[in-house]
């Protein structure tokens, strides 16, 4: 399928819920790819046990007493180790900053890897937790829930084929060479803003750089947001888009600029 690149100026600032409020105009890039968004949907341990001891034996004939103990014997059984992780999105926001560095590129990496892959079950883990956005959006939308698995959840799917769709042919030869933010673009959205309960950090235009057949190419994460320290994807492709399927936000040839900044 041919990848076309439309080239638009917004003049609108797109919050995490896909609605607008103001900012200054600014052009981006996106690669429009024709796939249809589909809305979807510890045990105890035993007390030690001894075995009892034999009684003596003692034989007449003879003053020799023979006494036979039998080993004494202790059973513990240890109980299972179990560990339950525990949804970060039922846990408070903080107002920690998350890093921009390498640190960014060891959070992105599994997104990668499901773009290769083209397993948007695999980039789930990497994508913003439901319960935080549930208690962003509480009494400001009619349903935050099928907002977050219609809109959000469906946008990333196709999202995730079309930039898989993107690597092309070489997809299996091509690498990873950079996850690049600019950490001057990072902004603390206030509770209230962008119609929004609880604040958070706002990184927009995080650049995936890779290598291909010899070409340097990358395109952009619309959108990270934080939630105690830790950036996770809210937008792949751009929002809002010129059409509702499956786009890759400002793809180029070499490792393009960061950002630009704005938006929510």
């Amino acid at each position: 399928m041919d990848l076309g690149v439309i080239t638009r100026r917004s003049t609108e600032r797109s919050s995490t819920d896909g609605y607008r409020g103001s900012s200054a105009p600014r052009a981006r890039a996106f690669c429009v790819v024709g796939i249809a968004l589909v809305a979807t949907a510890c045990g105890s341990a035993s007390a030690p046990h001894s075995a009892p001891t034999s009684p003596s034996t003692t034989t007449p004939a003879h003053t020799t007493t023979t006494t036979t103990l039998s080993p004494t014997t202790t059973t513990t059984t240890r109980p299972p180790s179990t560990t339950t992780a525990i949804d970060p999105g039922l846990l408070p926001q903080t107002v920690a900053e998350p890093p921009v560095g390498a640190s960014l590129r060891r959070a992105l990496e599994p997104l990668w890897d499901a773009i290769v892959a083209n397993s948007a079950q695999q980039a789930l883990p990497v994508f913003f937790p439901e319960p935080a956005y549930l208690r962003m959006k509480e009494g400001l939308l009619p349903d935050p829930a099928a907002d977050y698995v219609d809109r959000l959840i469906s946008f990333y799917r196709v999202d995730i084929a079309a930039y898989h769709q993107a690597l092309g042919a070489l997809v299996e030869s091509t690498t990873l060479l950079s996850v690049n933010g600019s950490a001057v673009d990072a902004e603390w959205i206030p509770p209230g803003a962008c119609e929004n309960l609880i604040g958070y950090w706002h990184l927009p235009g995080v650049r995936l750089v890779y290598a291909q057949d010899g070409v340097v190419r990358s395109f952009a994460v619309a959108s990270l947001i934080s939630w105690r320290g830790v950036w996770y994807v809210v937008h792949l492709g751009p929002n809002p888009r010129p059409v509702d399927i499956g786009t890759v936000d400002q793809p180029a040839v070499g490792a393009g600029t960061p950002g630009p900044p704005g938006g929510c």
